[in-house]
């Protein structure tokens, strides 16, 4: 018995991770119109009618583009705290009752086996949260959208079996860039994003020994390249006296193409 998982798309344009267990199956947001998340699921042979969910982290358009279609064509349970609901009203559609539910910040639901567990972030959303999955002994974070990870969120997050931790940008390639300073200011900010190198040291304070595999994910199409990411939180990791590609090692995800489906 086992959980499994697959970054469907990340980045700038558009954010989905999908999560299934032998019983469950869920979505963490759809950032993509609901045609582009029926071709991500194609792509890793999976139907998006077979979902139990979808969970929601914030209000933000790459986070819930493909939301109101999906719930409305497949009818499909929606979660989210109660302040992100009043946020997305008139942004995705007339969602049924039926299909609304709501999921608190610092709460766990428990699915059959599953536990998912929510936790704040710090990010310029109404109340932005992400997600915790328990499942047999193995744990799987989500964790983007945040302008810095605080001890609070380290204590919740640690010693995951799987990361999928925001790197989003590179700091010089973003004071350097065609971004207008109010938008520079708010990506540096606490309510932005973390830059790689800010994502690495939290990183090293979290890895435990259960930590097998690190996702690279929410990369700037503008501020960053995979190649970048890798190599700078590569770095700052052995800075800190971890050795990657020893006990746990780094993927890349991507705007338009799924991760393989992966135990955790």
């Amino acid at each position: 018995m086992s959980m499994h998982f697959s970054v469907l798309a990340s980045g700038s344009t558009g954010n989905a991770v999908y999560v299934e267990t032998e019983q469950q199956a869920f979505l963490v947001d759809a950032g993509l119109s609901g045609k582009q998340m029926e071709l991500l699921f194609q792509q890793i042979d999976r139907n998006v009618a077979n979902l139990n969910g979808i969970l929601v982290t914030h209000e933000h358009s790459d986070h819930i583009k493909g939301i109101g279609v999906l719930a409305r064509k497949y009818q499909l349970p929606i979660f989210a705290n109660q302040k992100t609901w009043s946020a997305m009203a008139g942004l995705i559609g007339e969602i049924p009752t039926d299909l609304k539910f709501t999921f608190e910040m610092e709460a766990v639901k428990t699915f059959g086996g599953l536990q998912i567990e929510s936790f704040g972030v710090s990010h310029d959303a109404i109340e932005p949260m992400f997600y915790v999955f328990h499942y047999e002994g193995k744990k799987l974070v989500i964790i983007t959208d945040t302008g810095y990870v605080s001890d609070r969120m380290k204590g919740i997050i640690s010693n995951a079996d799987v990361f999928v931790f925001e790197s989003n940008h590179d700091v010089e390639m973003l004071r350097m860039g065609r971004y207008p300073w109010s938008i520079k200011q708010r990506i540096l900010s606490d309510v932005g994003h973390v830059s790689n190198e800010d994502a690495a040291l939290a990183m090293s304070d979290v890895i435990g020994d259960q930590t097998k595999r690190i996702y690279l994910a929410h990369l700037s199409k503008d501020n960053n390249m995979k190649e970048l990411a890798r190599m700078s939180v590569t770095q700052t990791l052995q800075s800190q006296g971890l050795g990657v590609g020893e006990t746990f090692q780094l993927y890349d995800t991507d705007p338009k193409t799924p991760t393989i489906l992966t135990a955790v």
